[in-house]
């Protein structure tokens, strides 16, 4: 069956997987019982009121934003339910997930920044001496840096866990996009990588920041600012790069989402996108067929949600329209009582452990 392209993208997520369409995003995640958890939420984009943030570029740096912004609600659901005990009470609070986050943050720009710019200057020399060769020591620190941090992460039990569960979303996804009935024995057929990935994503970030940083002349604005000191010149460095961002990000998503994408079968896009499929190898694992059905669960609410707006329903989503609930799934086989996050029975809009005020749309999405 040919392969079509779709917009529905997602990631994996502690003990599930989170994916997200035009209309809504759910989890689908394990908890310490085994069930499977169901939790799903209205998407709505400051793109549909803003026309602007829908061009090129722009639509990049909107799709990031919110998709940090959903990824960190999506991991927050699942963590609580991770973080339950025998008593179903939870031993993740907000407070340590909003923590948790601001410290990534800032480990992320120590890590992919700030070291790759202290040893190129202890490698290359200032960056008024050569900007072209310090940019382009600097990019091969900082691919270096990911390839390091992805390669000792993977040694961690728990996010090996999520590297299968990460597959488990790119077969289900590929499944889905070949036009498969969404069962674990289809998608299984499928690889574990995928051209849309976040892996390839950022790897083209990477890429293309050496390409845009060459080209500022930081030699010139440095000279017009009279400064000389070798700190105070490498700070303005560092800090060109995260104001950038934003930029480099928006490019990076017209090349791998927006155009390669829908052409994943063209030569040009293989060989463009072969260092960021080759590095999904790390980033993704086999899963085991439990995984897949977790990840089945939270597209199949996908789905069913947009062939609802279209006006197209089968006997299945008719059910899931009438009941528009949290699910949990004993041993993911059949449908047993209905629990939110603390083992609550739940019914109609109250079906979430926690109400989500910030709604989200979803552009073309990385998986």
């Amino acid at each position: 069956m040919p392969e079509k392209c779709t917009h529905i993208g997602g990631q994996a997520v502690i003990e599930g997987v989170m994916m997200r369409g035009k209309y809504n995003w759910a989890v689908a995640a394990r908890d310490p019982q085994g069930a499977i958890h169901v939790e799903e939420h209205d998407l709505i984009s400051a793109a549909t009121k803003n026309r602007w943030m829908k061009w090129p570029i722009i639509r990049g740096c909107v799709a990031m934003v919110e998709s940090l912004a959903l990824g960190t609600k999506a991991l927050s659901v699942s963590a609580k339910l991770a973080g339950q005990d025998e008593d179903g009470e939870e031993e993740f609070g907000s407070g340590l997930m909003a923590f948790a986050f601001i410290a990534g943050a800032g480990i992320a720009i120590l890590i992919f920044i700030v070291l790759p710019a202290l040893a190129t200057n202890w490698v290359a020399g200032s960056i008024t001496e050569n900007p072209l060769r310090w940019n382009a020591v600097d990019g091969v620190f900082r691919a270096l840096a990911f390839f390091l941090y992805v390669a000792l992460i993977g040694f961690m039990p728990e996010m090996k866990r999520v590297f299968q569960y990460h597959g488990a979303e790119h077969k289900v996804i590929a499944a889905l996009e070949h036009g498969e009935e969404l069962t674990v024995d289809n998608a299984m057929k499928y690889p574990n990588m995928h051209v849309r990935c976040g892996t390839s994503f950022l790897l083209m970030v990477i890429v293309l920041s050496i390409i845009l940083f060459s080209l500022i002349p930081i030699r010139t604005m440095i000279g017009e600012l009279g400064i000389d000191n070798k700190v105070a010149v490498t700070a303005i460095a560092m800090l060109s790069r995260i104001a950038l961002l934003p930029l480099v990000a928006g490019l990076a998503y017209e090349v791998t989402v927006k155009w390669a994408g829908p052409r994943a079968g063209s030569p040009l896009v293989k060989v463009l996108l072969w260092p960021g499929l080759q590095m999904q190898r790390l980033t993704t694992a086999d899963p085991t067929p439990d995984m897949i059905e977790v990840a089945i669960a939270s597209t199949k609410r996908i789905v069913a949600r947009e062939n609802r707006e279209a006006g197209m329903f089968t006997e299945d989503e008719e059910m899931v329209e009438s009941d528009d609930r949290t699910d949990s799934f004993e041993d993911a086989e059949q449908l047993g009582d209905d629990e939110g996050v603390n083992g609550e029975r739940e019914t109609g809009d109250a079906a979430s452990g926690e109400q989500i005020e910030e709604e989200f749309d979803v552009l073309d999405d990385v998986i």
